[in-house]
């Protein structure tokens, strides 16, 4: 445990002095990913396919916040969608607006979780949204979180029917949009991992603020259960078809991970806990201390070998002699 804790003090440490450095680069890695994940599922605008553009692209999001990297991916996603259907880009325009209005007005630090959502369920990994979430966000990160996953299922559904929405300009205008609408807004997988996120992140954020020993690690224990318990109840009432092996398989990895990032930002002692109480004129105050665990690291010890000098030979040996 001592070497984990000085590891985590390095990687600290490390950050501070390369921060600005090391957050470029993950701005670039991510808008990397996320635009060859979207080339990879879609890919209906060519020239966005071009690698050179990919390129370019993510080295623009090198230098931009995570609300611009919002703002460019969501053009990338347009034209996608626009190279496909015309009416479903303007629905899509629409949602999007919906979903900055809310987000600026209530959550404006938590762009970063519109932008992984997508790229998380494209990489069938995103159980451990919920969690992270609900332990480094508010409860205000419901929206960008719900916002991502309504946009997986749209990229989702333009990528199954794509055939359908090129092919269908004899249906009738307000026919067309009502077959979109209903085939996102209607999906009951969709609907379900709406449900089962937005609960677990409501419930790890409750837990892991209580004061009692151990929140954040029984906050995590409670929204993977949540999230279990609510896909079996799907499964199993509303005949939705979440795979359960996959579905354990991610709720396991949630919890590492989400033990590996309680571990970096809040890893205490509560073994020293130390209750005080004071008072002022209007208030009785009842405070809880929890130390944190920081270990510094020991500074290397050198020892200097002195080899031992030779005795100087006596020039006056031989004058003494005589």
């Amino acid at each position: 445990m001592l070497n984990l804790i000085l590891f985590r003090e390095k990687l600290r440490a490390f950050y501070a002095r390369h921060g600005n450095v090391i957050i470029p680069v993950l701005h670039f890695a991510v808008a990397l990913l996320a635009l060859v994940l979207l080339n990879n599922g879609m890919g209906y605008e060519r020239r966005l396919r071009a690698p050179i553009v990919v390129i370019l692209l993510s080295l623009i999001s090198a230098f931009l916040p995570w609300g611009g990297i919002c703002v460019l991916l969501g053009i990338c996603v347009l034209l996608n969608i626009f190279a496909v259907s015309a009416e479903f880009a303007l629905i899509t325009l629409a949602f999007l607006l919906v979903v900055a209005l809310l987000y600026y007005g209530f959550s404006p630090r938590d762009s970063i979780i519109l932008i992984l959502t997508p790229v998380l369920f494209e990489l069938k990994i995103p159980y451990v949204l919920p969690i992270l979430v609900g332990l480094g966000g508010s409860a205000f990160s419901l929206i960008p979180l719900s916002g991502g996953i309504v946009l997986s299922y749209i990229l989702n559904y333009v990528h199954n029917n794509a055939a359908p929405l090129t092919n269908g300009e004899s249906v009738d205008v307000a026919q067309k949009y009502l077959q979109m609408l209903n085939g996102v807004l209607l999906d009951k997988t969709m609907l379900l991992y709406l449900l089962a996120f937005s609960l677990s992140l409501l419930v790890v954020w409750c837990v892991h603020r209580l004061s009692v020993n151990n929140a954040w690690d029984l906050g995590i224990l409670a929204g993977i259960l949540t999230m279990l318990f609510v896909f079996f109840l799907g499964n199993f009432w509303y005949s939705v078809g979440v795979k359960i092996i996959p579905l354990l398989a991610g709720l396991l990895l949630s919890g590492v991970l989400a033990e590996m990032y309680r571990f970096m930002v809040f890893h205490v002692d509560y073994s020293r806990t130390e209750y005080s109480q004071f008072e002022d004129d209007d208030y009785y105050y009842y405070v809880k201390a929890v130390p944190k665990i920081t270990v510094t690291a020991p500074e290397p010890k050198t020892q200097t070998i002195n080899t031992p000098k030779r005795p100087r030979k006596n020039t006056d040996e031989g004058e003494t002699k005589r």
